[in-house]
């Protein structure tokens, strides 16, 4: 499993806080160390007094977020679904990365494990940032508010992705281990509530703060509304999906330059990852840039490719190709990041969360609501920056056709989305069914580990199909 105790099946231990808190204190590494209760109580309390200990522990939780789970790690969101849908063909030999690309997972597939296991371990680190900072008598009312909504976004967002991949689950706000150990899988009305009730209320605690230092780098005020338009979308609340998404589009306009999209001063980054310290790679570059043939893991599939009209920027510069040594083979490869660097700096960061986003949610939040020509409008937003000629769709089927076109186009290998679209859109068997021998209709779901369910079965039933 990619974290080594998870909230789910090791809260047992009650100096766990140590390893949320104080990792990046402390040793400032991804190995977890034991220490006992009455000093994990002391230094519990040493954190949450001062705000400069607190911004270390959620730099630990941005870590964790960034090289490990589901959003930017090495077998996360972008490569995994991006197999799991018709975005990338896998050459590679992992045990539990091939079921993904043929549709044969079980419940006891490791990656997908480690993905419940790792998003809840850092939704127990949120919780322990949200309760410690409520509770701590040293600091300021504002500097509360800074950081519970930082850590509330984080929750949000973690419990957004298990949803969206496991369908019913736990709610965790929490670091009760007799409680977690526990705990049952809720409604997914419910779970969706929950999101956007801690969206709502991290938008509260930031409105009109200074989060971030200039490198979008810390989820403020902004990302929250970024998720929450999402989340209304995927809710088919619409109106509130429109709303959210113009305001982020009023402030963060489109990058006029295609091939400076991914690059870390983009005028439309929302929110981005900063890849460490000293100069590295975003993980996808490291992940999708093919350097040799054979030795590639990953490759665009011909689907994605004849997605392209004729004339499309995003096709020249955010894809690249290789040969064999002999010429007999020829792949394309996603090259949205350039792997850039310099001597001293790193020239892209991963990006979470961008404007081109929120504008193919406000076309089909608008085309929902039956206004077709804003619609069409920031469709062509869109399609004219890739430069390419106004939409010629006209019709309401033929609108909400173009939005998902330009989804494919504009944000393929970008954490999932495209799988996501085809499951929430009910477009997942008519597509993958034919492309996918495996497939079956219960693959729309993930398998709830089965180590989860041994440990805790108030997580019963498993999801129909495993």
């Amino acid at each position: 499993m990619a974290a080594k105790c998870s909230p789910m099946n090791a809260l047992k231990k009650l100096n766990r806080i140590i390893i949320c808190l104080t990792v990046s204190v402390l040793v400032g590494c991804t190995d977890f160390v034991e220490i006992d209760p009455p000093k994990s109580i002391l230094i519990s309390e040493t954190v949450f007094n001062d705000p400069a200990t607190v911004e270390s522990a959620l730099a630990n939780v941005y870590f964790q977020i960034r090289e490990q789970g589901l959003v930017s790690g090495t077998f996360g969101m972008t490569t995994s679904f991006g197999i799991y849908a018709d975005e990338l063909d896998y050459f590679g030999f992992d045990t539990d990365q091939i079921p993904l690309f043929n549709h044969s997972v079980l419940a006891t597939n490791q990656r997908v494990s480690s993905w419940w296991s790792h998003t809840y371990y850092i939704i127990y680190c949120a919780n322990d940032i949200i309760n410690g900072v409520e509770e701590s008598s040293s600091l300021t009312q504002q500097e509360k508010d800074r950081f519970i909504g930082q850590a509330l976004v984080v929750r949000a967002y973690m419990h957004s992705l298990l949803v969206d991949i496991y369908g019913a689950i736990p709610y965790i706000t929490t670091t009760d281990y007799l409680e977690n150990n526990i705990v049952a899988r809720l409604p997914l009305e419910t779970v969706h509530e929950s999101i956007i009730n801690d969206l709502t209320l991290a938008i509260d605690r930031m409105e009109g703060l200074s989060i971030d230092t200039g490198e979008r780098i810390l989820p403020d005020v902004d990302v929250a509304r970024a998720l929450l338009a999402r989340r209304y979308l995927y809710t088919e609340q619409w109106a509130l999906a429109s709303e959210i998404a113009t305001a982020l589009i009023d402030n963060y306009p489109l990058e006029p330059n295609v091939e400076e999209v991914f690059l870390k001063e983009s005028a439309e980054t929302i929110w981005q990852l900063k890849p460490g310290v000293s100069p590295r790679n975003t993980q996808e570059a490291n992940q999708l840039i093919i350097q040799i043939i054979p030795g590639q893991k990953y490759a665009l599939t011909e689907g994605l490719l004849s997605a392209f009209e004729p004339g499309d920027n995003r096709f020249q510069h955010w894809t690249s190709s290789i040969s064999d040594i002999d010429n007999t083979v020829t792949l394309f490869f996603a090259h949205k990041y350039k792997a850039l660097l310099t001597e001293t700096q790193s020239l892209e960061f991963s990006i979470v969360f961008r404007s081109a986003e929120q504008y193919l949610i406000r076309a089909e939040a608008r085309a929902k609501t039956g206004d077709i020509l804003g619609a069409t409008a920031d469709i062509d937003q869109i399609r004219n920056r890739a430069g390419l000629p106004n939409t010629t769709a006209s019709s309401l089927t033929e609108v909400l056709e173009a939005i998902l076109q330009e989804r494919r186009v504009e944000l393929f290998a970008e954490h999932g989305q495209r799988w996501f679209d085809l499951k929430r859109t009910g477009n997942a068997g008519m597509v993958l069914g034919p492309l996918k021998p495996n497939w079956q209709s219960t693959d729309v779901l993930f398998p709830i580990p089965e180590t989860e369910l041994a440990l805790n079965p108030n997580l019963l039933p498993q999801n129909n199909g495993y």
